[in-house]
């Protein structure tokens, strides 16, 4: 199975990109989210995390086809597997409805916020409660995800250390929203964390007023 791929990033469609890895090019299909933040990196050096999916429906008649589906992140990649695994979602739906960051979802989710959600494309209100019912629980760590926005890793290293540091705040005693305000406002500033131990000093002294 390929789970990712590192190439060229040869062509952005309005479905599916082209990653030239010599001597083949791959056509992966993606979300609108991660289309329009590939858009300007036609020509750079790309790597997408991948699923494989097979399209088509044999038990029609239909033709089988073996697809890519890519994503920016391994988190992005594990939410839409999620995503996927509610009933009346699927894959295709799935990708249609991911016009908006993750993080913005998972939030959308946690919060219960049905008719949000339900005016995503493909998503109706039926749809967007089963959503809630079954991912509402999973969603913390994806709603502490940094946005793709900032520079260089950032995004895949500080997943997993606020993800760290958001179990320390509950077991700390803190609310989950109050965990998740904690953390946003300590990382505001563009800091960069090398573990859960430094975000939480960095946490604890901006709420005593340190520096």
């Amino acid at each position: 199975m390929i789970i990712s791929l590192s190439g060229n990033l040869h062509a952005v469609g309005e479905e599916s990109v082209v990653i030239s890895v010599p001597p083949f090019e791959y056509e992966v299909m993606v979300a609108d989210y991660t289309r329009r933040q590939l858009q300007s990196k036609v020509g750079q050096e790309t790597r997408l995390e991948t699923l494989e999916f097979i399209d088509g429906n044999a038990a029609q008649g239909g033709r089988l086809t073996p697809r890519l589906i890519g994503f920016l992140t391994l988190p992005e990649r594990q939410f839409f597997e999620l995503f996927c695994s509610v009933d009346g979602v699927g894959t295709k739906k799935a990708l249609r409805a991911m016009v908006r960051p993750v993080k913005e979802l998972a939030v959308l989710i946690e919060q219960q916020d049905a008719k949000s959600l339900s005016a995503l494309p493909g998503i109706g209100p039926a749809t967007s409660e089963r959503i809630i019912a079954k991912l509402r629980r999973k969603m913390p760590r994806f709603a502490l995800m940094v946005d793709r926005d900032q520079p260089g890793d950032q995004p895949d290293l500080s997943t997993a250390v606020v993800s760290d540091t958001f179990e320390a705040l509950l077991a700390l005693g803190h609310g989950e929203s109050d965990a998740r305000t904690l953390i946003d406002e300590a990382i505001a500033g563009g800091n960069r964390f090398k573990d859960s131990e430094s975000l939480l000093t960095a946490i604890y002294q901006k709420r005593h007023g340190g520096t």
